[in-house]
């Protein structure tokens, strides 16, 4: 009796429930996209704390360790097993006949790895001055995705261009989506005169190239703006033509349903035009909305990788993947320091698992499913 009561009891949840607990319940069940959110909250909290997470200053040159590999992190030796990891020191070797630079473990020197660990000062978020980092040596050197041709630590640069690359694409299709919503929303609610000119201007967007027209607008910022400008210049030139495609399905939506029953009451109780697009006629598609949101990012964080890798958006000493990447332009560096391409394994994961994500919220948010 008391199972049974508890399995109607549970129904019943299920019937009372709301749209967002019944989206979550569905969402849940789909594993891909839960791992997603899990490896974008990891990247997007690395990016966060970069500062506290990183192990030394990411303009910091070790001339001595120039173009060095990844170093491994060891639990055993041959004194046995060790609970605390730590990593061997570098020795620099030079061939005599080719003059290629190599670099070997020199297991003379070993270096523990603490957590905690005090070291290069920062102010995070550019507030708050400390020099604890998660964690770090005491002494030597520590680089986990190796060096640059200046010898700056990439496991530090690669977590503060995680910064810039992730938030662009948040701030650019905040941008965007706010233009697609209004634009798309006046053009679809008062048809007419506004819908023609407005639907033109948005084919003759879309005709044109993207590459080119992100190019373009690029080399028209100058060159001698500081790195915020060009950020904030890169994010609208994304935006710019990001918003079209929104606009389109917006426009659309509005058509159909601005003749609804709920839109009509909406009318005739007195609300303005304003109010009937914004509080009753887009949430009612609501689900494509947040759907076009997680599926909008990686458009713009690969718009910015690109421009930065062609050196026509973040430039130096402003660090984004598509900065980073830039060094990796040429065979002989891809063959040599295949770690520079550590960058693009990042864009490729974050693109996966906003994908993932956007699969999942799909699912989860379609009333037909």
């Amino acid at each position: 009796m008391r199972n049974k009561k508890r399995e109607i009891s549970a129904e019943e949840k299920l019937y009372v429930a709301t749209q967002w607990q019944l989206m979550w319940r569905k969402f849940k069940k789909h594993k891909l996209a839960i791992l997603g959110g899990i490896i974008l909250g990891i990247f997007y909290i690395s990016g966060i704390f970069c500062e506290f997470f990183s192990t030394q200053d990411i303009y910091k040159q070790y001339l001595n360790y120039i173009y060095a590999p990844p170093q491994k992190i060891h639990f055993l030796d041959k004194e046995g097993f060790h609970l605390r990891p730590f990593v061997y020191g570098l020795e620099r070797k030079i061939d005599p006949v080719t003059f290629r630079r190599t670099y070997i473990e020199d297991k003379t020197k070993k270096y523990p790895i603490y957590f905690f660990v005090h070291g290069d000062k920062y102010k995070l978020w550019n507030l708050y001055p400390t020099d604890i980092h998660l964690f770090g040596v005491k002494e030597g050197p520590i680089f986990l995705f190796g060096t640059d041709k200046l010898g700056r630590d990439l496991f530090s640069r690669n977590l503060y261009a995680a910064r810039i690359s992730l938030s662009i694409g948040l701030v650019g299709v905040a941008i965007s989506f706010i233009l697609g919503c209004v634009i798309g929303g006046i053009s679809g609610y008062f048809g007419g005169v506004i819908d023609t000119v407005t639907q033109r201007v948005i084919e003759f967007l879309i005709c044109i190239p993207t590459i080119p027209l992100w190019m373009a607008l690029s080399a028209a910022l100058p060159k001698k703006w500081p790195p915020i400008k060009v950020y904030f210049g890169i994010t609208i030139i994304l935006s710019i033509v990001g918003w079209c495609g929104l606009a389109r399905v917006v426009r659309g939506k509005l058509l159909e349903l601005r003749e609804e029953d709920f839109a009509m009451a909406a009318k005739i109780s007195g609300a303005n035009e304003g109010r009937v697009i914004t509080r009753h006629l887009l949430p009612a598609f609501l689900s494509y909305l947040i759907v076009n949101l997680t599926l909008a990012i990686p458009s713009m964080i690969l718009g910015e990788t690109s421009l930065s890798f062609l050196g026509l958006g973040m430039r130096a000493p402003a660090v984004s993947w598509g900065v980073l990447l830039k060094e990796a332009q040429n065979v002989r560096t891809i063959a040599l320091h295949p770690w520079l391409l550590i960058p693009g394994l990042f864009v490729i994961i974050v693109v996966l698992t906003f994908n993932f994500l956007g699969d999942g919220l799909r699912d989860a948010a379609d009333p037909y499913k």
